[in-house]
């Protein structure tokens, strides 16, 4: 009887383990999410983290960029090329979405929207913040 009831109890344990588990786990997998999403990388950090290696930092183009890419555009100039008015429209869809491809070629600059949802397991809300504070943060770099 004693050791049908210590069975019991040492099986009743081990099932409870293996079924609380998982829920402690998901409960650690959302409390790290919500950290992550409570405090959101600052525009300037996202700039440093995903644009300066191509368009440098201080925005010129002046980065690293690899060939066979061509040099990429200084950021500083954006409302002075767009007749003194920051494109915010249209640096928001070549954030978001990248620029054409050219005919058999890569890809002159990376589709951001897709990026950040897939690397950092965002949802399209949270992708369109860090995108307009890109844009944001870009605006203000004008010159």
């Amino acid at each position: 009887m004693v050791i049908r009831f210590i069975f019991t109890a040492v099986v009743s344990a081990a099932l409870l383990g293996w079924f609380v588990r998982p829920c402690v786990a998901q409960e650690q997998t959302v409390a790290k999410d919500q950290v992550a999403t409570s405090n959101p990388p600052s525009s300037a950090e996202l700039y440093k983290k995903h644009c300066a290696a191509c368009h440098g930092d201080d925005l010129r183009g002046a980065g690293p960029f690899p060939p066979p890419y061509r040099t990429p555009p200084d950021l500083t100039t954006l409302a002075r090329r767009h007749g003194g008015k920051f494109p915010y429209a249209y640096v928001l869809k070549v954030t978001r979405n990248g620029v054409e491809l050219p005919a058999h070629g890569p890809a002159e600059m990376p589709v951001w929207g897709s990026d950040f949802e897939a690397a950092g397991q965002l949802d399209k809300t949270q992708v369109t913040l860090r995108i307009k504070s890109l844009t944001n943060y870009l605006k203000l770099q004008q010159r």
